[in-house]
């Protein structure tokens, strides 16, 4: 079966490759021999029962705790950059045709274009990061993606993909927050001169409020291939044509996070089936827990106007710091709490909760609580223990107050 989309498929709706387009080609006979039709049907079986190659990438700048599976390959991205960090990494320079070096733009990506020009060895490829791997869910639990997982998963799906994040707002908007929209648009242009079959779709995902994050996939490696070439003919245009000067170590990866949304387009536009799993975070940020770190000072010498100008200095060099990505625990969103309630109760008597508890760890722990009670409250379902903490001194009406509005209840 032929699809509008340009790929073969039986009549299952699997994607095809190889010897199997062959022969499924005008009705399933062969048109490159004379095959006959049991020998067809061997074939296939033969390509059904033969064990998939995979190798998922596992794209790193820094040492990793490294998954006890075979399968998962570390690859250091930025080599060129930085140098080893271990000798048993594959590196993102290896060859000579590769972009290690422009690394700070295109972030994992130079990992993607490695893999694309230089691996030549494995029929499946699969890109995730050392913090973020695919998990499945098995007798009620997550655990790692196997490579036992990935065939049974591509056997009936033409990729693997991320979940979708549901953003708060359509990621046109989204993109003019954290970015230089100007780049998004010149990126829309680029798409409406090269592929113009893949503009309505652009037009229309970009006023939608959700998109796939990380680059993370799985995927044939000829189809992996074709992504690519899509892909980077589209950046290395919209590279020539945008000026990342000035720009901030976030924002000069603006091509790794134009990519994840390319991804979301290619896959609807060639009508190919996703099968989309959770992705795990493993860890903390380096960046994260400095910030955590220093916030820690600041409370502890009930600093609060220093921990919000840090917090504030922090928050316009990485704006992804709030997103559960960066901030997996929480921590840095109750902190944020933590300094709007010592303003507001500065500001009604001239004292904060501070003045009464300075050890961050012990005030995260508080405020978590304080959050789930209002939250309880609110549904007349407040607890002894709930109505002991409110009751305890810590908490303040004001504070109380801020809890309701973070938490989204009435009082």
């Amino acid at each position: 079966m032929f699809s509008s989309s340009g790929v073969f498929r039986d009549q299952g709706g699997k994607l095809l490759d190889g010897m199997e387009s062959r022969l499924y080609l005008e009705g399933g006979s062969c048109i490159c021999g004379m095959w006959e039709p049991f020998r067809e049907i061997h074939v296939i079986n033969d390509r059904m029962r033969k064990k998939m190659n995979i190798k998922i990438f596992v794209m790193t700048h820094k040492l990793f705790e490294r998954p006890n599976d075979p399968m998962y390959v570390p690859l250091q991205v930025g080599h060129a950059l930085h140098g080893t960090l271990d000798e048993s990494y594959l590196r993102d320079d290896g060859g000579e045709d590769n972009i290690s070096g422009q690394n700070p733009y295109f972030s994992e990506l130079t990992g993607m274009y490695w893999i694309w020009k230089q691996c030549r060895d494995t029929d499946y490829v699969g890109v995730c990061h050392y913090r973020r791997f695919p998990v499945i869910k098995d007798c009620g639990r997550e655990r790692l993606m196997t490579e036992g997982d990935c065939e049974r998963i591509l056997k009936e799906y033409d990729l693997i993909t991320t979940e979708k994040l549901t953003l708060h707002s359509n990621y046109y908007e989204g993109f003019a927050v954290d970015h230089n929209l100007h780049d998004l648009q010149v990126t829309e242009q680029v798409v409406q001169e090269k592929y113009p079959d893949f503009a309505a779709c652009f037009e229309r995902l970009v006023h939608s409020n959700q998109v796939y994050f990380g680059n993370i996939c799985v995927m044939p490696k000829r189809l992996y291939d074709e992504y690519c070439s899509f892909l980077f003919d589209i950046l290395f245009e919209v590279q020539r044509r945008i000026d990342v000067t000035g720009y901030d170590g976030y924002r000069k990866r603006v091509f790794g996070f134009l990519s994840e949304f390319l991804q979301m387009v290619w896959i609807q536009v060639r009508g190919l089936k996703p099968y989309e799993c959770r992705i795990a975070i493993i860890g903390e940020k380096f960046e994260t827990g400095e910030v955590k770190r220093t916030l820690s000072g600041f409370f502890k010498n009930r600093d609060v106007q220093g921990a919000k100008d840090y917090f504030l200095k922090c928050y316009e060099k990485r704006p992804d710091i709030l997103m559960e990505a960066s901030d997996i625990t929480g921590d840095l969103r109750i902190c944020m709490q933590i300094i709007s309630t010592c303003e507001f109760e500065k500001s009604a008597s001239g004292s904060c909760i501070l003045d009464k508890e300075n050890d961050m760890q012990r005030l995260v722990l508080l405020f978590k609580a304080l959050n789930g009670a209002v939250l309880r409250m609110s549904k007349g379902e407040d607890t002894e223990a709930d109505r002991g903490m409110l009751e305890s001194g810590l908490i303040t009406e004001t504070g109380v107050a801020v809890a309701r509005r973070v938490m989204g209840v009435e009082k």
